[in-house]
């Protein structure tokens, strides 16, 4: 699968700034025999996790976390970018690696004592990650685990979300 990913992962020189190459995983969702074999290698890797909720990171979160959610017949939430959700939202702010944003979810997304599992394409340095985390305790939650498509394990993300799950998985890593 990792093969896979990665043959189908597009780089892109100095988007969103100089610097910067980012993973544009767009090419993936050109086919839709990889797209189901990625939800069902993702969702393998969650066998024997208790998940009562999938929460989805705006905007690429929103690509497979709501499938994932589905084949773990769990709902999905989503996290979205300050102001977008239209009912009653706690919010989060937090610095990002080319910025500084803030993220909300509805004030009744999830239920206390809920085990969530956070869901995006891609973990970086994990700054919207662990708002995300923040921002679903702050509800109540329990983090039961990450997952990911893609893991920049250079830039030591899975080292800052640690504290708040061990359970980190993703199917392919640079």
């Amino acid at each position: 699968m990792e093969s896979k990913i990665k043959q189908a992962v597009r780089d892109v020189k100095d988007f969103p700034k100089p610097g910067i190459i980012f993973k544009d995983i767009t090419p993936l969702l050109k086919d839709p025999a990889l797209c189901r074999a990625i939800n069902t290698a993702l969702a393998a890797q969650l066998k024997g996790l208790e998940i009562d909720v999938v929460a989805g990171i705006e905007s690429r979160g929103f690509l497979f976390g709501p499938s994932l959610a589905q084949l773990l017949n769990v709902p999905f939430v989503p996290v979205r970018k300050a102001g977008k959700l239209p009912y009653k939202t706690i919010r989060q702010s937090y610095d990002l690696e080319y910025g500084s944003a803030a993220i909300e979810c509805h004030e009744d997304a999830v239920l206390r004592g809920q085990k969530v599992l956070i869901h995006d394409d891609l973990l970086a340095t994990g700054g919207t990650v662990v708002a995300a985390s923040e921002l679903l305790m702050q509800l109540g939650a329990d983090i039961a685990g990450y997952s990911f498509i893609i893991a920049l394990d250079f830039l030591g993300g899975q080292d800052r979300l640690k504290s708040y799950s061990g359970n980190i998985f993703s199917l392919a890593a640079y």
